[in-house]
């Protein structure tokens, strides 16, 4: 792997209270008392928590943050253990689960505790957010409490779509990961494996290089192009003609990698190179033009033009890149009418990619910070040309 440094795991006190200095400028600019966050991006975002434990359902976890006093933590008792390895202070349990009351009276009695200066709490109820706990709960503590619940989701993303010096450190150690692995894939692989088995060797050389986890890793192929990039592996076997296509959102430390490589097996079409060049140049654009003071649809039409240019008679992305960070994608999106003005330190993926020919697509991705000079790549570019498989 590159020579760089592994990023020390977790961070300091200090980091979590400047998240939260930086977070209560944005609340009350959006005039909330606190904001109320269940799912396990935001409580890891403000707390540092995390747990294998996600992956059950039964029981609800809650972070409270004010606009004055320390955070608060109120979770279930199975929690108090690691969640107090954490910067957290204030950390208030119940035993659970109790459907009758699975925290949330004790969840009522937190908030009501606070300050109020706005009469309102800010809640994961918009896009690209979700609560992690029963709708029926929640619409308990909104009839029982004496705060109005709102929308707290452009106020959660406004926090989350900076970041700090430490996360982009770990998005960026996770996106060399993965680069380097990408580079190798050609040499253990030939004509004739299935995807499955493609995926599962790019899968085991990320993770022995230092990944955490690969949660997704879509590999498709076809001739030419695919048809999807969402879906997959299957286990169809790659031939002579084909271009193979593979995503991967690898994690370090609880942070995403998100970009792909194209792979041409064998000999492929002079319009599948032509495409995919397209595509390359289309790519050096939308990094160019990631700038701060930029709009993400500044960002859509520097790659938008290329493409329509090539001849694209489609894309059914719907988008040519996003935000990136504790979950695998993130606003802001790059397409007309997103709007979102580009700052110094947000983490976006460049994604152009164009349907040229029915059922045959090709997507290019990269991974780059915004500096205040401008954007810096994180992921190792993707060579002009398709490596090619034999």
């Amino acid at each position: 792997m590159s020579a760089i440094n592994i990023p020390q795991r977790g961070f300091s006190p200090k980091e979590f209270e400047t998240r939260v200095e930086r977070a209560r400028q944005i609340m009350h600019r959006h005039k909330f008392d606190a904001l109320l966050v269940s799912s396990p991006p935001n409580v890891r975002y403000f707390t540092g928590f995390d747990s294998q434990f996600w992956e059950s359902p039964t029981r609800p976890w809650f972070v409270v943050v004010p606009l004055e006093g320390d955070p608060v933590a109120v979770i279930p008792e199975i929690g108090a253990p690691e969640m107090a390895l954490t910067w957290m202070k204030d950390i208030r349990t119940w035993q659970a689960p109790n459907p009758e009351d699975d925290g949330i009276s004790l969840l009522k009695s937190t908030i009501e505790s606070f300050p109020r200066r706005y009469g309102r709490i800010g809640a994961e109820l918009g896009r690209e957010m979700a609560l992690r706990m029963p709708v029926s709960d929640l619409l308990r503590l909104r009839d029982t409490l004496a705060l109005e619940i709102a929308d707290g989701s452009p106020c959660i993303w406004e926090i989350r779509m900076v970041k700090t010096p430490a996360e982009i450190d770990h998005i960026h150690y996770i996106c060399q990961i993965a680069s380097d692995a990408y580079e190798a894939l050609p040499a253990s692989i030939s004509i004739g494996e299935s995807e499955r088995e493609i995926a599962r060797k790019l899968r085991i050389d990320i993770a022995r290089r230092g990944a955490d986890a690969t949660p997704f890793m879509p590999a498709i192929s076809g001739p030419g192009g695919v048809s999807q990039i969402v879906c997959g592996p299957h286990d169809r076997l790659i031939q002579a003609g084909d271009v193979l296509f593979i995503d991967t959102g690898s994690t370090f430390d609880g942070y995403f990698c998100d970009f792909d490589r194209n792979y041409a097996i064998g000999s492929i079409s002079d319009e599948a190179k032509r495409v995919h060049d397209a595509l390359w140049l289309a790519t050096e654009a939308g990094i160019a033009a990631a700038v701060p003071g930029a709009k993400t649809d500044d960002v859509f039409r520097a790659m938008a033009k290329i493409i329509d240019d090539a001849g694209a008679i489609g894309n059914n992305v719907g988008r040519l890149g996003h935000g990136l960070g504790l979950q695998l994608t993130e606003p802001p999106s790059h397409r007309l009418g997103d709007g979102t003005v580009i700052v110094e330190n947000m983490v976006l993926t460049i994604e152009p990619g164009m349907e040229y020919a029915p059922g045959k697509m090709i997507v290019h991705e990269e991974n780059i910070a915004i500096t205040k000079d401008g954007p810096r790549l994180l992921t190792k570019r993707a060579p002009r040309e398709m490596p090619t498989i034999r």
